[in-house]
């Protein structure tokens, strides 16, 4: 038993699921990408798993790869999440905005109003925008660093004063007075910085928790003085154990530098976990559905262990003179896990089948094996909790929610049900409404 809960989020964004060829796995319908009533019933099963959040990223632009490949994003992550939230009771809402291509008044009013309308389970996950194909969608080119977290800075503020400008007695609704809203108590923000100004007020009464929570994924020193000052979660992308604690007590120090209690600030870890009945099952699932893909991704896969490899090796396990020939490259964190998985006995399809090129840990095999890869980070104090994303999602989150939440549950790592109504409860982090002293001060 642990005097810790871990916190899950469930990654959505298309409505496939985390592999690339998702929208052509059995059962899957194709069409799926413009179904909401698909992402709807993700959320509901995601929902019976007592998730804390739904993570929907967002792409500006048309991303690579979408000849073949699913979109790295929804239509439309906040009317998405509109949809979502009629649907769903507790499971909380966390979309990514741009703060370099939005208004801070635009922010404020879409999240606080989806806020309102699910009783208190809106995150915004505040990140800028780095990709020039974006940009161009804007009429923009992309601005340095400095100038992008500038201006994420000034609108994070704004929004947050903008969410507190209706203070929270204001609305007295009081058919005998008359009075319907107390306009002293709707009050202008008034701020005009270098990069966005806005007057205010914003009309949207607090939510059942005040005002959305703020989550960050940004990494650098940059991003980690957003997180610092602003969110209460991080969406975090780590390969090792070492390398997750690394991060989470670094976005704790710098919560701790902006004078906050580091408990306030919840680290969440990816994973993509490869489900199946035994770890042999799990790998033939996804070597079935990325047959077409895996072609071409042997020669990175050489590249990170040191070797000339090609596509007609792709059935084949390492020889003894390439594993003695074989290291770590340096340069991707990945490769170490990879010349392990290959020092196992794999074939070089099967070495790719365990997601050693994917975008987060992949555990692989049968229910207890995802279970103890989650207790073994969670245990090690390297997260706060994870943001699951699974392989497809028409099969994967009901077989995770079925067969690895009670394992987590039966272990005493994970709760049996909500503790209260809104995403902060979710998340245990406090109430806060409006901008905090602390950042108006901090600037």
């Amino acid at each position: 038993m642990t005097d810790r809960t871990m916190i899950l989020g469930m990654h959505l964004g298309t409505g496939y699921g985390s592999q690339a060829l998702s929208w052509r796995a059995p059962g899957v319908d194709p069409g799926n990408y413009t179904d909401f009533d698909a992402q709807v019933r993700y959320a509901q099963a995601a929902e019976r798993g007592k998730f804390a959040f739904l993570f929907l990223p967002d792409s500006l632009a048309v991303t690579r790869g979408i000849d073949h490949e699913v979109p790295q994003a929804t239509l439309e992550p906040m009317l998405t999440l509109a949809a979502i939230a009629r649907a769903t009771e507790r499971i909380g809402l966390v979309a990514t905005g741009s703060t370099t291509f939005n208004e801070p008044y635009n922010i404020a009013r879409q999240f606080k109003t989806l806020d309102v309308m699910s009783r208190g389970r809106a995150g915004w996950n505040a990140v800028t925008t780095s990709d020039p194909a974006a940009a161009a969608n804007f009429g923009q080119s992309i601005a340095d660093r400095p100038e992008r977290y500038g201006r994420a800075h000034e609108v994070i503020q704004v929004v947050q004063a903008l969410w507190g400008s209706w203070q929270e007695d204001a609305w007295v609704k009081d058919p005998a007075t008359g009075m319907f809203v107390d306009t002293d108590k709707l009050v202008p923000v008034n701020l005009q910085g270098d990069h966005v100004a806005s007057r205010g007020p914003l009309p949207i009464p607090p939510s059942e928790q005040g005002q959305p929570v703020i989550f960050s994924a940004g990494g650098g020193a940059y991003g980690l003085t957003i997180a610092g000052r602003y969110a209460s979660g991080v969406i975090g992308a780590a390969f090792t154990i070492d390398d997750a604690r690394a991060q989470r007590d670094a976005v704790r120090e710098a919560a701790r530098q902006a004078g906050r209690d580091p408990d306030e600030i919840k680290y969440f870890a990816g994973v993509m976990p490869a489900l199946g009945s035994t770890v042999e099952d799990a790998l033939e699932r996804r070597i079935t559905l990325n047959a077409d893909l895996f072609p071409g991704r042997v020669p990175y896969l050489g590249h990170m262990l040191g070797l000339p490899l090609t596509a007609g090796e792709l059935d084949q396990p390492l020889t003894p003179a390439q594993l003695n020939s074989a290291h770590a490259s340096p340069a991707d964190p990945r490769s170490a896990n990879a010349l392990r998985v290959a020092r196992e006995g794999w074939t070089i399809r099967e070495i790719l089948a365990h997601g050693v090129i994917d975008y987060h840990p992949t555990p692989v095999g049968p229910p207890s094996a995802i279970a103890d890869h989650l207790q073994e980070w969670f245990d090690a104090d390297a997260v706060d909790g994870f943001w699951v994303q699974p392989d497809v999602n028409e099969t994967d989150i009901d077989t995770f929610v079925n067969e690895v939440v009670p394992i987590l549950q039966h272990r005493g790592l994970y709760h049996h049900d909500y503790d209260g109504p809104t995403l902060r409860d979710h998340l245990g982090v406090p109430h806060q409404y409006g901008p905090v002293a602390r950042n108006r001060a901090a600037d």
